[in-house]
């Protein structure tokens, strides 16, 4: 958790005195698990290296000086850490770990190396196997050998709890989870149903028929659409989003709130929404049946896709029909005669839609939108967040549909405020570096494939679009798309409009989901000034001064929200494949590295095969056509190759899952399963390996605890039962691994606080 202003002077006499002519910088250090880092300094090209003996007890994320200790001579540049400016982080999310006198917290984060110190007094009410917040109290120092130090400020839960594991992740990303009381009083504030008041102004649209299109189990239902065709052949496409700025005013707390999440946040368990759910899923969601309050984009769309005039309105609407991705598809692709009778007034809405959304794609095509159509899964759970199965996402015509439609609406807004010289927020795509494009290049030249680029424009989005068509179906198709994804730059907001790369867009931003994003809530307020003829100088300015750091918080709130939910996929995936221990599967090998192989299953789980645990040979990775041979036998493994695997192992604490290759020639029973793990994975593993043995000991405890009421209840049987049901869970949660000895730390490495607090007792 990041949130320090910690400001800290290094002692020359302890790091060695200063060169005074080196060059001296200021960047954000990273942590590497094995001790060593680097250093991010804005404006340069490449990190500079630190090595651990130069690290000075830096954390991660921490804002540094740096004195450079060797100048870059075909090698990364080194540097030393002169002085800590800021500290980067001042909260730690870990299992706490008690001993007689005093307790550790064993960081989830493995760039945080050190165990957290926690004095007896500051331990608060947590115990042996909880997950904690610590907050650093002493950020140690590795010449004095002195550890870290802190206060356990929350206790998350205990670490067997369902839940507790992915509250972990959301807590290590400092994300909100919980509503302030000031915040959740304004909601409770908002009506449930709309006054004529409200609509007074407003362009009435309860007539037009419409339907929100969602998942099964939405409940925030932004956006809601309709349609008609003239005689003329023009569509009359309408997009109508939720007019939430009418009740989240600019600077309100429920505002405030809103503005620091950025985003909802839709993780394998849960959503942690960007408004309360009084908001979300009550008077801002578009039911069917109720009068509602919108934002209109109303558009008129010839035979070609060509947008010929539009009109964005406040109005007031009451949506038909609730719809599903499941249901309409059912009409349009499988023609389902129960479902097509059961909806059979608005049947021709929907065929006409799937005529214009074919219409709008195509025309997106023509521009040389770019569309990766990577497989996305969903992980079912029990009731205890333990994982069931996963499934595929279904990406199908109704999906499609609505995807069309907003991005014509979000195109269409982007293009009528830049005309209008307003203050926005738009969504930008930048151009691709050409050094990562020169690098995809190379890369499908292996496949004898090659993308057109030119040395004054760089490439366009056509050639990448021409090079996915050209590799439709074929082995290599998965590894380039995701190749040619990597290659790309990731899209944020800005307030410069300078489009949109991936969908060949001059003018985009987003509109259509001011529920769940903040740009889209700001956008909002914008339009209703213009239409309110309120956007005078003053109001302008007022935006221009705000705008650009909301575009920058919400695009860090987005990467945010993209990296936790990345992590709760790994954890569930990993503990799904707990189960599958011992089994063999076919994969596709999605990755390849001087020191192995990563290798996909249909079911989206991935897990990495060490080239020291390939015993058939001796294998040499070939950079250039990144693939590695056997030298004797001379089997290549490439990218896109379909193998056959053996889960070997797979560990929930380290969110990892470890394959081996099943040879032709192999005998069942015979036994090549071991792991070879990297520098930087031991030391995950050890960390891990503390974890378990505090998970086992709490267990256990559980199971004494368990026995004695047993005994006092004369309930033997029973009670035997239920250890046994409780010892067979606990080894299936621990499939394929190890438990060893936590680490017991010498009474030599406690704090001043702790030795202090042992000699009381002993006076005593």
């Amino acid at each position: 958790m990041s949130k320090g202003k910690r400001f800290k002077r290094m002692d020359d006499s302890l790091y060695g005195i200063r060169n005074k002519n080196a060059e001296m910088v200021v960047g954000t250090f990273i942590a590497n698990s094995r001790g060593f880092g680097f250093v991010e300094v804005e404006g340069r090209d490449e990190d500079i290296f630190i090595p651990e003996e130069y690290v000075h007890g830096a954390f991660n994320s921490d804002t540094v000086e740096v004195e450079i200790v060797s100048k870059s001579t075909g090698k990364r540049e080194e540097g030393r850490i002169r002085n800590i400016l800021v500290r980067g982080i001042e909260e730690v999310i870990g299992t706490y770990q008690g001993e007689k006198n005093f307790g550790f917290v064993i960081p989830d984060n493995n760039k945080i190396i050190n165990d957290i110190f926690v004095p007896l007094e500051h331990r608060g009410k947590a115990v042996t196997g909880d997950k904690v917040v610590v907050k650093l109290t002493d950020y140690g120092n590795g010449i004095e050998h002195r550890k870290p130090e802190g206060k356990i400020i929350e206790v998350i839960g205990n670490i067997n709890d369902p839940g507790v594991d992915i509250l972990s992740i959301v807590k290590g990303f400092d994300i909100p989870s919980e509503f302030p009381e000031k915040v959740i009083n304004q909601a409770n504030r908002c009506p449930d149903t709309i006054s004529e008041a409200d609509m007074l102004g407003r362009q009435d649209l309860r007539d037009v028929q419409m339907v929100t299109i969602d998942s099964e189990d939405a409940k925030d239902l932004d956006d809601a659409v309709s349609l008609t065709v003239d005689s003329e052949g023009l569509y009359h496409l309408g997009v109508h989003i939720a007019d939430v700025t009418n009740y989240v005013q600019e600077n309100s707390a429920l505002d405030r709130e809103a503005r620091n999440r950025g985003t909802s946040v839709y993780l394998v368990d849960r959503v942690i929404p960007m408004l309360p759910h009084r908001l979300s899923n009550g008077i801002c969601s578009l039911n069917h049946g109720e009068d509602r309050l919108a934002l209109s984009c109303l558009m008129t769309i010839d035979k070609n896709g060509g947008i010929i005039d539009h009109d964005i309105v406040e109005s007031v609407i009451n949506v038909n029909e609730r719809m599903s991705y499941t249901s309409v598809n059912k009409i349009l692709e499988l023609k389902d005669a129960e479902e097509i009778e059961k909806y059979k007034d608005l049947v021709p809405m929907f065929e006409d839609m799937a005529k214009l959304s074919l219409i709008l794609r195509e025309k997106r095509e023509k521009k040389g939108a770019i569309d990766f159509d990577f497989p996305e899964t969903k992980i079912i759970l029990n009731e205890q967040g333990d994982p069931l199965e996963i499934l595929p996402r279904d990406r199908n015509v109704a999906t499609r549909l609505i995807e069309d439609f907003m991005l014509a609406a979000n195109e269409t807004v982007a293009e009528h405020f830049f005309y209008l010289q307003s203050p926005f927020v738009y969504r930008i795509h930048e151009q691709p570096d050409p050094d990562k494009i020169s690098s995809l290049n190379a890369f499908v030249a292996n496949f004898g494939y090659h993308v057109r680029t030119r040395k004054d424009t760089g490439v366009k989005p056509k050639e990448l679009q021409s090079l996915l068509k050209k590799i439709q179906g074929s082995k290599e198709e998965p590894v380039i798309c995701k190749m040619a994804l990597r290659s790309m730059m990731q899209a944020k907001y800005s307030t410069e409009c300078t489009g949109h790369f991936g969908l060949a867009f001059d003018y985009y931003c987003h509109f259509t989901s001011p529920i769940r994003r903040y740009p889209d809530l700001q956008i909002h307020r914008i339009i209703k000034d213009h239409l309110r003829g309120r956007m005078n100088a003053e109001k302008a300015a007022h935006y221009e001064e705000i705008l650009t750091e909301v575009a920058k918080h919400s695009s860090e709130t987005e990467r945010r929200a993209e990296e936790a939910e990345r992590e709760t996929d790994k954890l569930k995936k990993a503990q799904y494949m707990e189960k599958h221990v011992g089994e063999k599967f076919e994969g596709i090998i999605s990755g390849v590295t001087a020191w192995g192989m990563f290798v996909e299953l249909d079911n989206s789980c991935e897990g990495v095969i060490r080239a020291a645990s390939m015993l058939d040979d001796y294998y040499e990775y070939d950079e250039e056509h990144m693939k590695l041979f056997g030298t004797s036998t001379g089997k290549e493994y490439s990218i896109g190759d379909k193998v056959e695997i053996k889960v070997l192992a797979a560990d929930r604490l380290t969110r990892t899952i470890d394959f081996r290759l099943v040879n032709e020639d192999e005998e069942d029973g015979e036994d090549n399963d071991f792991v070879a793990f990297s520098d930087a994975r031991k030391i995950a593993e050890n960390k891990a390996n503390k974890i378990r043995k505090i998970i086992s000991d709490s267990l256990n405890d559980d199971y004494s605890s368990e026995g004695s009421e047993t005994k006092e209840t004369s309930k033997k049987k029973k009670g035997k039962k239920a250890k046994a049901d409780k010892k067979e869970k606990f080894d299936v949660s621990m499939t394929g691994r190890k438990v060893y000895k936590v680490h017991k730390y010498k009474k030599s490495a406690t704090s001043k606080a702790a030795r202090s607090i042992q000699k009381k007792k002993k006076k005593r």
